[in-house]
């Protein structure tokens, strides 16, 4: 428990309003997006500038108090979960866009900012980010940086890291420092910046971002390709990126996923295809032409049964609602879902998904897998129910499988969700213990008290 004069002190820094302790509160900030890890902390803040973080760092860091930093909640691997107890560093009222740059292709922004509020105004300028995680109407700033966030677009455009010049961070002692900078050339010593991003919050708190921005395409076009083997909509994958077509997104969803968003809103999905492959390239308009009649193509050489080009951007938006609702369709038919999220090497992904048909025969389970195909980032999700331990403990052995076949096959834990509280006995497993130890220095030399999102990553 967290002494009530430190209390006071937390509303003296930011305010009472902005101090929650109510049993209600604490409630709510107890678990994330995943249905499986939840802890109470001790008490939620809500800081509104760099300032302020720092004064309560500085607290939390004599005091030795575990700080869990937070921003939307919408992460699938416990990551902001307190499961050490002690303050919830929420950032979600530091939400400003502080500058868009439109000459030098760069934005401003505090950690709070919303994905969704930063592409409307982004738009205006014609302008866009590139990282796009399914949770863009709550993923924020601060929590999209420290995941290393991705998305469908990642096939073209990368990751999140490739997208941000510098950050403002304040450190566990609760000095502010800044990493990087505003220009897309930058050597001048160690590459800070980057620890930082993919840190999980276990380093520092993100106050402010410089983010790199590109042009929004003057065209795009969307392709639907039904298959009637989900192995072949794996193979297809890498057969259109072999015959030198990098669409924007290449998009799976499988038999079992079509069938529950018809049930939740009718699209004309083809109900009997074993698997929807949904391609967007995006680009000058002859050649965003061209490499769609190339994706038909190849995709029906290689075991397509159909192919759908979308006659117009109506059509073309319902597809990728379609995808979008992908998670919402799983989670809604399951009182506990484990959401993989594991990478292999495009060319192994239809030996993945015939390994989650196998585990899903051998446990007796619902295995359904949708995700990434353009870049070998696919989500096997299984449904399971946490009350009933037969099934949960059969659901655990089957996500191991699916784990140790993607490390098997040459890919790796996660591809975007992170480690969090989730994967960390494969952690251990898979790296190289002077690799774990080297992270574990790292972390020492930044948080010598071990007090910033304590637990996560490793044990």
């Amino acid at each position: 428990m967290i002494k009530e004069s430190l209390i006071n002190e937390f509303q003296k820094i930011v305010g009472k309003d902005n101090v929650l302790t109510s049993p209600e509160a604490l409630k709510a900030y107890s678990y994330d997006g995943t249905s499986n890890w939840v802890r109470e902390p001790d008490v939620v803040v809500f800081p509104t500038s760099t300032k302020e973080i720092s004064d309560i760092m500085k607290i939390a860091n004599a005091e030795k108090i575990p700080v869990t930093p937070r921003g939307g909640g919408t992460n699938v691997s416990g990551g902001s979960v307190p499961w050490l107890g002690g303050i919830v560093l929420c950032t979600t009222k530091m939400n400003k866009i502080l500058k868009v740059d439109k000459e030098n292709l760069t934005a401003t922004v505090e950690p709070g900012v919303v994905l969704q509020d930063l592409t409307l105004r982004l738009a205006k300028d014609g302008l866009f980010f590139p990282p796009d995680p399914q949770s863009f109407l709550g993923a924020t700033l601060g929590g999209i940086i420290a995941e290393n966030a991705g998305g469908p677009a990642c096939v073209k455009y990368g990751v999140t890291k490739q997208y941000i010049l510098g950050i403002e961070v304040v450190l566990p002692t609760g000095e502010i420092v800044n990493l990087g900078g505003r220009t897309l050339k930058n050597v001048v010593g160690y590459d800070l910046l980057h620890i930082f991003i993919s840190s999980e919050g276990t380093l520092g708190v993100i106050t402010k971002a410089e983010l790199k921005l590109n042009p929004i395409p003057p065209a795009r076009k969307t392709t639907m390709v039904v298959f009637g083997d989900v192995a072949k909509a794996g193979e297809s994958v890498f057969r259109v990126l072999e015959n030198g077509v990098i669409p924007d997104k290449i998009e799976l969803l499988d038999n079992w996923v079509i069938n529950r968003i018809e049930e939740m809103m009718p699209m004309g999905l083809p109900k009997d295809a074993d698997a929807v492959l949904l391609f967007e390239c995006d680009g000058i308009a002859e050649a965003v032409e061209k490499e769609t009649e190339k994706i038909v193509e190849i995709t029906k050489k290689y075991g397509a049964v159909d192919a759908r080009v979308a006659k117009d951007a109506d059509e073309a938006n319902k597809y990728w609602l379609a995808r979008r609702a992908g998670f919402a369709a799983v989670f809604g038919k399951a009182k506990t879902v484990f959401a993989e999220d594991v990478t292999v090497p495009r060319g192994k992904i239809p030996a993945l998904i015939n390994r989650c048909k196998e585990l899903a025969k051998k446990f007796n389970l619902e295995i359904v897998v949708l995700g990434h195909a353009g870049d070998g980032n696919l989500h096997p999700a299984i449904l399971t129910d946490i009350s009933n331990k037969e099934h949960y403990d059969r659901a655990v052995q089957a996500m191991d499988g699916i784990i140790e076949a993607a490390v098997e096959f040459g890919g790796v834990l996660s591809g975007e969700h992170g480690i969090g509280l989730e994967k960390q006995k494969f952690f251990r497993k898979v790296t190289d213990p002077v690799v774990v130890d080297m992270m574990k220095n790292v972390k020492a030399l930044f948080d010598p008290n071990n007090i910033m999102n304590p637990g996560k990553i490793w044990d």
